[in-house]
């Protein structure tokens, strides 16, 4: 026979780490092995530019990235960006379209906890440069590993897509088995 092998593999399970961003009453609480070890405040999405909300998983993460809104559909009648940041701090993808979770040091500090005024994306304190080791962006980037969940409910949007991303925890298992092979 040809492409059958019996082979014994080992592997260890990491922690399980699920961050809760509540848009409503505007903290994350993130629980690592069933322990709440941290709660932040945020700042998610304004009125006018909701976070998805639903199941989603960090793929990729940037100590510092650009992020322009002509890319993902903020633009001026110019046709310029809405915005155009150079080095937004401690950035976390959540989604293919351009949800992150990121540090934000151009918004006042009183905006966390107290008011959601992004395009989308959930905004934690940080400093410019992404330097300062003891903001609470830079605490959840070094605390957080590609694959954690961060589940974001409460902002009064859709669901993100599954195939927005590493978003498939959004499809129903009826769904999920009549998209199957088998």
């Amino acid at each position: 026979m040809y492409g059958v092998q019996q082979k014994t593999v080992t592997f260890k399970v990491g922690r399980n780490q699920v961050s809760v961003v509540d848009a409503r009453t505007k903290t994350m609480k993130v629980t690592r092995d069933g322990k709440t070890v941290k709660t932040i405040p945020i700042s998610a999405g304004g009125p006018d530019n909701k976070t998805y909300q639903g199941q989603m998983v960090i793929s990729e993460k940037f100590k510092e990235t650009r992020m322009d809104g002509s890319t993902v559909g903020f633009t001026k009648k110019d046709g310029k960006g809405e915005y155009d940041i150079k080095d937004v701090p401690h950035a976390m993808r959540l989604s293919n379209s351009g949800t992150f979770i990121h540090g934000n040091y151009w918004g006042a500090k009183s905006i966390f906890g107290a008011v959601n005024t992004s395009h989308g994306c959930v905004g934690l304190s940080d400093t410019k440069g992404a330097g300062d080791p003891n903001t609470p962006a830079a605490w959840f980037y070094n605390n957080t590993l590609i694959g954690d969940v961060v589940v974001v409910k409460n902002t009064g949007d859709k669901t993100v897509a599954p195939d927005n991303g590493l978003n498939g925890w959004n499809l129903g298992w009826a769904a999920w088995k009549a998209g199957s092979a088998a």
